[in-house]
């Protein structure tokens, strides 16, 4: 009767200390110290009572067969009721957990039931802390490198100044007319950004062309246009070792191919001719033929609309003729502001 006595109060004062403990700690989000950790949770410190309980029940039992059958039965009793609360714990530790991850998002309505709940918030909430701090030190430096990338283009661009004063007011233009005709085609913002650069940069090779051919005012011969078919690729070698410029090259590399294969340096044709490379194109054919050279006056516009039609699907992809066509008939205001921008 001694161990009866022994085992059914120490049970009772477990299941009280349990429940008084859950109890107790019932608290919202706001009541949590913000300590990182507290004392080992109040339902491991359970399993470690109740698991030597089991073993010294399971001990008496054997002890007791021969005994008394009666306080047998109550061992086996005891012994279920501690499994079940081993269960009910194990259950309560994974539903905690469970309530844990599923709500942090929505946190002001969670009640955290226990320690081990409150333990979880707390590595969730400090996860969620490390990983603000690391995406603000991303965000740092994708500015830093952002800066970097304008001051390395502002510094071609004025070595592409420098070189051939014409080259300035043209690729502006270009990069302008680009743009335009892929915002008329709804291309996405990062296309949009790659023709930008891509037209200022496209004639970026003529850096490496020499002087008595890029600014010779007569009529080129066949070797020094020749010379001048080189700039593409050029330009492309000045580019390939760059990071940030490595997604305009198929651009400047591309932009004088033709649609019907017959262009330079590659002899791509069709859609094999990168789609960038294409818009860049007639956006380059556009301003060459508005622009005033020393052998010639810009052409009127009721000609170069003649020209595009002439060459479309031939030198041009005639998706985008048609698509610039449109933007000179109904949005020529547009291509007047650019312009008078750039003169």
């Amino acid at each position: 009767m001694f161990f009866t006595y022994f085992l059914g109060d120490y049970f009772r004062k477990i299941l009280d200390y349990s429940k008084n403990i859950f109890k107790i700690n019932t608290k919202s989000i706001t009541k949590i110290s913000k300590r990182l950790f507290l004392n080992i949770p109040t339902g491991i410190n359970l399993i470690f009572e109740i698991f030597p309980l089991i073993i010294i029940t399971l001990l008496l039992g054997l002890i007791c067969i021969p005994l008394n059958i009666s306080t047998f039965i109550f061992l086996i009793f005891i012994i279920l009721i501690d499994f079940i609360s081993l269960i009910c714990l194990a259950l309560n530790f994974h539903n905690n957990i469970n309530a844990v991850t599923k709500n942090i998002s929505n946190s002001n309505f969670v009640t955290y039931n226990n320690e081990f709940s409150n333990l979880m918030f707390k590595i969730n909430a400090t996860k969620q802390i490390y990983n603000d701090y690391i995406n603000s030190l991303q965000n740092i430096q994708n500015n830093e490198l952002e800066k970097e990338r304008l001051a390395s283009i502002e510094i071609l661009r004025r070595t592409v100044d420098a070189k051939d004063s014409y080259t300035c007011g043209h690729s502006d233009r270009v990069s302008k007319y680009s743009c335009l005709i892929g915002k008329k085609l709804e291309l996405c913002d990062k296309d949009i950004e790659l023709l930008k650069i891509g037209g200022l940069f496209h004639d970026i090779g003529k850096i490496g062309i020499p002087d008595n051919i890029l600014l010779k005012t007569e009529k080129l011969t066949n070797d020094e246009y020749n010379e001048i078919k080189k700039h593409p690729l050029i330009g492309a070698h000045i580019l390939e070792n760059s990071n940030i410029f490595e997604n305009i090259i198929p651009i400047v590399l591309h932009h004088h191919e033709k649609y019907d294969g017959t262009g330079y340096p590659k002899n791509l044709k069709g859609t094999n001719i990168p789609f960038l490379a294409r818009i860049v194109a007639v956006a380059d054919s556009f301003d060459a033929m508005t622009s005033k050279r020393a052998y010639r006056n810009s052409l009127p516009i009721d000609i170069v609309k003649v020209e595009f039609e002439k060459y479309n699907g031939t030198q041009f992809d005639p998706k985008i003729v048609k698509c610039f066509l449109d933007i000179l008939d109904n949005d020529f205001e547009k291509i007047k502001k650019i312009q008078n921008e750039t003169i």
